[in-house]
């Protein structure tokens, strides 16, 4: 029984607490999340190393008034069980359940809603330039891990804020020591005399004294050149001094009182100022600490050995990785690239095989794609593998950069569709409608493992234009299906040459479609089944062809209806002059919450049974 978690219902109740104790509570955290996420499956390692930090900040801060935004939101389950939610943790990331991440719908200390990286001082300074235009009095923190903070947003948003010099805090989590080398007791006693007050005040003294003449202000500028000398000398990270921000670290992010003492006169200072503290990712579950990626992101695993329950079947991602070792073996110009997910995309160990070929530009995805083009310009003949949601950082760059210089850019689209647990923020249900609507651009996608690697070595041989292969998490749903034997440019493949009827399905919802045919078969009805192996172009002769014999038309994609797939078929059949009777499957103008794949093609139509309804009710 815990001693201290169970009276843990608000953050108000962690004031109450001695240092002492707030220890005893980091214990009893860690041993509940273990506990918990070993059942659930989550964001373990990330939240493991930031239990002393966020009892730091909830000792330190209001939250009734204050605001705490974090970075991604993998961390802040630490954050979710401080704020009433730990009874709900059985709940974690399932159908109807917890949020993995904040949601500001779950609960009023969820701030800001986040899910993708490098957006927390951003929305953290709009918070503070509201409060300073209403005359408001409340501390704005942002929490971002290093890995973030090389956003390109994350940049962006430090700019702005120590341009204008708005008070607010940024607390740097720095779990991989990137930037920590300069530790010991000059840095801790330079640190200490630079936010004590007596140390500010003075400073500001002296500025004021100085500059009331024109020889002082002489002198003022003489002695910044000399601190400035000093610091670049002494002080790591001068990148931040030198925004306008004020730099206090590296610190220990597991000592609670040294946080407390920082956080506390962090609160004194005028202006920006970014702590940078320093956390051992997955502390205190062994496992976790010898391998934070695997524990990263984990599915529930067995606490006493550390291992997942694994499927052992093959996944996209493992065929794609394969098929990339494969095609790199005879082509030395395939290069590959990644914004920081090289496991999750499949490429670990084409990283190992070709490291000279393979590119981690880190969380980067605008980058990525630029770069990309820029190797292509050039003759080379990239891959970028990228999560569907985190490709939508990207659009300006797909369309200005690639598209419209028609440059030979793969785009491996992993986890296309919806993923599941991680919900509204990692459902991959938009890129068909962003990409379909630009020139040059085409779009294919495989109704089974093997096709992908066929599409890949496609791809690449045809070297001519943007192509993107969207395919999605995991692996194939059933075996009653068999794969292309080949590619032809903009042709789709007859499944079935049924009667009165064509579904018409992109992807993994073919699989849906074969699950659903001897229930079809079942109301006396042969479906024709047509596989869209491209996107775009479409094949326009198979349309014609069902136009021709008078048929209803489905459409079924794992992508939002809005600008998909079935608009564009509908836009085609509409110019073939088209009298029969159209329904496009898919998801509807809302974002797909979290939860279990079963439930949630059940709830959008996209299961057999939805697609079984939804021709019977088109043959009325």
């Amino acid at each position: 029984m815990s001693k201290f978690l169970e009276k843990i219902n608000s953050p108000e109740d962690v004031h109450y607490l001695t240092s002492k104790e707030l220890y005893e509570l980091s214990d009893e955290i860690r041993e509940f999340l273990i506990e918990s996420v070993s059942k659930t499956g989550g964001h373990l390692s990330p939240n493991l190393g930031v239990v002393e930090l966020t009892l730091s900040l909830y000792k330190t801060f209001n939250l009734e008034k204050d605001k705490i935004v974090w970075d991604v939101g993998h961390q802040s389950y630490v954050h979710k069980i401080l704020t009433g939610r730990k009874e709900r943790f059985n709940t974690l990331r399932k159908y109807d359940g917890l949020c993995g991440f904040p949601k500001r719908s779950e609960s009023k200390y969820d701030v800001f809603g986040t899910g993708h990286s490098s957006t927390s001082i951003s929305a953290a300074l709009g918070m503070a330039r509201a409060r300073d235009i209403k005359k408001e009095d409340y501390h704005v923190v942002a929490v971002i891990g290093d890995g973030a903070l090389t956003g390109g947003m994350a940049l962006e948003a430090l700019n702005d804020v120590g341009f204008n010099k708005t008070n607010m805090i940024v607390v740097l989590n720095d779990n991989q020591m990137s930037i920590c080398k300069n530790v010991g007791g000059l840095s801790n006693h330079l640190n200490k005399l630079r936010i004590g007050p007596g140390y500010n005040k003075l400073k500001e003294d002296i500025n004021s004294t100085l500059n009331t003449s024109n020889t002082g202000k002489v002198i003022s500028s003489y002695l910044h050149r000399i601190k400035d000398g000093v610091k670049h000398a002494l002080v790591p990270s001068m990148l931040f001094e030198n925004m306008g921000i004020k730099y206090i670290g590296p610190i220990n992010g597991h000592d609670i009182e040294l946080m407390n003492e920082v956080l506390s006169k962090a609160k004194q200072i005028h202006g920006p100022v970014i702590i940078h503290t320093v956390t051992q990712k997955g502390k205190g579950y062994e496992f976790a600490e010898q391998n934070p990626n695997k524990f990263h992101g984990v599915s529930p695993f067995d606490l006493g050995s550390g291992e997942c329950a694994m499927s052992g079947k093959k996944t996209y991602s493992k065929v794609f990785g394969d098929t990339m070792i494969d095609i790199a073996k005879n082509d030395e110009n395939v290069v590959a690239i990644t914004a920081a997910m090289p496991d999750g995309t499949g490429l670990k160990e084409f990283s190992k095989e070709y490291p000279n070929r393979f590119f981690d530009v880190g969380i980067a995805e605008e980058h990525a794609t630029t770069l990309s083009a820029g190797m292509a310009s050039a003759g080379l003949k990239p891959v970028f593998a990228v999560y569907s949601t985190f490709l939508q950082r990207a659009y300006d760059q797909i369309v200005h950069d690639v598209c419209i210089q028609n440059l030979p850019v793969v785009f491996a689209i992993d986890r296309a569709g919806i993923v599941g647990e991680d919900g509204e923020t990692h459902q991959g249900v938009f890129d068909l409608s962003y990409l379909s609507q630009i020139p040059n651009m085409r779009i294919l996608a495989p109704k089974h493992l093997d096709e992908l690697s066929l599409m890949l070595k496609w791809a690449l041989k045809e070297n001519k234009g943007p192509i993107a292969i969207r395919y999605p998490r995991g692996t194939d749903c059933t075996d009653n299906i068999k794969p292309l034997k080949e590619i032809e440019n903009g042709k789709w493949e007859k499944i079935i040459d049924g009667e009165k009827i064509a579904i018409i399905a992109v992807g993994k919802m073919v699989q849906h479609v074969m699950l659903a045919k001897k229930l079809l078969n079942d109301n006396d009805i042969n479906p024709t089944i047509i596989s869209a192996t491209f996107v775009k172009p479409m094949d326009t002769e198979m349309l014609k062809e069902v136009c021709d014999k008078g048929y209803n038309v489905i459409t079924i994609e794992d992508n939002n209806i809005s600008g998909g797939f079935g608009s564009y078929v509908l836009m085609e059949l509409n110019k073939l002059n088209f009298k029969g009777k159209f329904k496009a499957l898919g998801y509807e103008d809302k974002f797909i919450p979290h939860g279990d794949l079963k439930n949630l093609y059940r709830d959008s139509g996209l299961d057999a049974d939805g697609i079984v309804k939804s021709v019977l009710d088109i043959q009325k």
